[in-house]
């Protein structure tokens, strides 16, 4: 019997998992890499670290579900998003550590656009606000502090891409330097209109079009690995977003998934139609798969379960991040704590590069119970502000929302998640919709599932959280997460 493997890889670890027909997980692995934090505010990876986890996790995946390369049908690719990596073609080697979707250094540089007027320019091609989260200027600062990188991209002799383009290079041996248009949407670089990118933003950054991947559907045969003993296609790719969303089944205008991970991700499928935000959220593709492009209304987190690692790292409160709810739980409520998580800025629908985190409220009856209930409901008043947002964008109001991301299995935040937003919270039995969407998107491409329909009657719930704060309280939490959230903006002075 055939399966699915799909890589994972994601902010913190890489992961790789063996899917059945039934969308059931048969077998997975994971592996951390190195966190590097070279200045305050900057955010590196090292990309081999990650090819070399990618690979081991795949590798161990297949092994312990008892598989040969014979038994795979397919590989699909999800991945951290924005993350850029710049490579030499010949050696495969990067010329500069990745500069992680969270990192902040270029946002200076999106200062001085939008101080030229240009930003509403740049959101009427790409959907996306100005922010140093998108991979653009990330690309463009690589250039610039690498000596010769930029007359070396004109020559060809160098390869741009996000971590899905890095993961094909080195499954094919560097024969292929694809992306798809969900990833490439992300990059401030990609026109919405046209599906390509765009001559106007690449000379605006300076950027070689010569070193970009070219831009693929997000369901098809792209090339083939031979690294696990016998040829596999790989035949699917979306951003980790887009590829829960597709995982959840929300493949209807309307249907909404968040994602509590590292950050937190709320997207909305809107159909063929992009839907330009009033409100400060992205409009980005969804997926494309054939030639139809969908598209999705999407609020970006920076900091969610990241929260809870800080927690454990950072505080010492807890020794694992699994303690965060039995701490919390402790406490009816957070007597009065607020915690804004601002520790990279804040995303949608504020905008703020120079937010930080904050903590008020704090007496001398402050324990650090009351710290860790803050910081889960930080998470969640954080995707209320997002979810307000999408309704007032879409015209719509929300019947449901769809969880997913290893924060989901915290029912206490769940259940605040629910009150605060007074709709239904809904856990699907699998929660790994990431990978799930990653499987679907190759599976689909290689004939292992039939079509949409076979594949949204898999999804199952298993839990629905519901309701039970009454309108009063719940005005009385928004109004003391708005005062704290206040105080947190624009708490850094702007510099070089």
């Amino acid at each position: 019997m055939k399966h699915i493997l799909a890589l994972d890889q994601g902010t913190t670890s890489s992961r790789a998992i063996v899917f059945d027909r039934s969308g059931s997980v048969v077998s997975s692995a994971q592996k951390e890499f190195r966190q590097i934090f070279p200045k305050p505010g900057w955010v590196e990876h090292d990309a081999r670290e990650i090819w070399a986890t990618q690979l081991h996790t795949a590798t161990e995946a297949i092994r312990k579900a008892g598989l040969t390369a014979t038994d795979i049908a397919a590989i699909g690719i999800t991945n951290q998003r924005e993350t850029t990596v710049v490579w030499d073609r010949k050696t495969g080697a990067p010329i500069h550590h990745a500069i992680v979707w969270q990192d902040r250094r270029t946002a200076t540089a999106c200062d001085r656009l939008k101080a030229r007027g240009l930003a509403t320019m740049i959101r009427r091609k790409t959907g996306l606000v100005v922010d140093a989260y998108f991979s653009g200027t990330k690309l463009e600062w690589i250039l610039r502090h690498v000596p010769g990188a930029r007359a070396r991209a004109r020559a060809g002799e160098l390869a741009f891409g996000t971590i899905d383009s890095w993961l094909v290079w080195n499954l094919t041996g560097g024969r292929v330097h694809v992306t798809d248009a969900s990833n490439a949407s992300r990059t401030m670089l990609f026109n919405l209109r046209t599906g390509d990118w765009d001559d106007g933003l690449l000379e605006l950054l300076d950027v070689p079009r010569e070193m970009l991947p070219a831009v693929r559907s997000s369901s098809e045969v792209y090339g083939e690995t031979t690294l696990f003993g016998g040829a596999i296609p790989i035949a699917g790719i979306a951003g980790d977003q887009q590829a829960a969303l597709f995982g959840q089944a929300c493949t209807q205008p309307g249907m909404v998934k968040n994602t509590y991970g590292t950050g937190c991700f709320m997207l909305m499928n809107t159909g063929a139609k992009p839907i330009a935000s009033k409100n400060n959220l992205l409009t980005t593709v969804a997926w494309r798969i054939g030639d139809r492009t969908e598209f999705a209304l999407e609020g970006s987190i920076f900091i969610a379960g990241a929260v809870v690692q800080w927690l454990r790292d950072g505080l010492g409160i807890i020794k694992s991040s699994s303690e965060v709810e039995s701490l919390a739980a402790r406490v009816p409520d957070t007597h009065g704590v607020y915690l804004v998580p601002a520790f990279a800025g804040l995303g949608a629908p504020h905008w703020d590069a120079y937010a930080r985190g904050l903590m008020a409220g704090i007496t001398r009856g402050t324990t650090a119970a009351h710290i860790a209930r803050a910081a889960l409901e930080g998470i969640a008043f954080q995707v209320a502000d997002v979810l307000r947002a999408m309704e007032a964008d879409a015209e719509i109001k929300l019947k449901e929302l769809r969880v997913d991301g290893g924060a989901c299995a915290n029912n206490l935040l769940m259940q605040f998640q629910s009150d605060l937003l007074g709709v239904p919270v809904v856990r699907p039995k699998v929660t790994e919709t990431t990978a799930l969407g990653a499987a679907y998107l190759a599976g689909l491409a290689v004939g292992f599932w039939k079509d949409r329909r076979q594949i949204a009657a898999q999804w199952q719930v298993d839990r629905r959280f519901k309701s039970t704060m009454k309108p009063a309280q719940r005005r009385q939490h928004e109004a003391g997460w708005r005062k704290a959230l206040t105080r947190a903006q624009r708490w850094e002075d702007a510099e070089d």
